[in-house]
């Protein structure tokens, strides 16, 4: 039997709706950070990237497409690529200090039952 070579066709799903001009005025609209964009802090969330894109564009995107464009031009929404301007390190030094020993301190390492409801514990 003679085996088939399978060649990919590149990635799946629909083409980017922005052209490379367009992804290189958005980097730089991301670059410049939410409050430029008009939000007060300095977070960007899809909805807002979202938002920015049909704004400038006038193109829609769903918030998955949207996510696969920022890994497309290098961005993760889960890693910032620096610490917030308002970040204040010695109240968050005051606040492990403080409060987490507390929160720690509650955590149960045991319980009784079960989680299912469907499997009550028995005893």
């Amino acid at each position: 039997m003679v085996g088939r070579l399978w060649f990919s066709k590149g990635p799946g799903g629909a083409r980017c709706k922005l052209d490379a001009s367009q992804l290189r005025v958005l980097q730089a609209v991301l670059d410049a950070g939410p409050a430029a964009a008009g939000w007060s802090d300095q977070c960007w969330t899809l909805a807002r990237i979202a938002e920015v894109v049909h704004r400038r564009f006038r193109v829609e995107h769903t918030l998955a497409g949207l996510d696969l464009l920022l890994h497309r031009i290098g961005w993760s929404v889960q890693f910032p690529s620096r610490k917030a301007t308002e970040r204040d390190e010695e109240k968050i030094a005051a606040w492990k200090d403080e409060q987490w020993p507390v929160i720690k301190r509650r955590r149960r390492t045991w319980a009784r039952g079960c989680a299912s409801r469907a499997k009550p514990a028995r005893g």
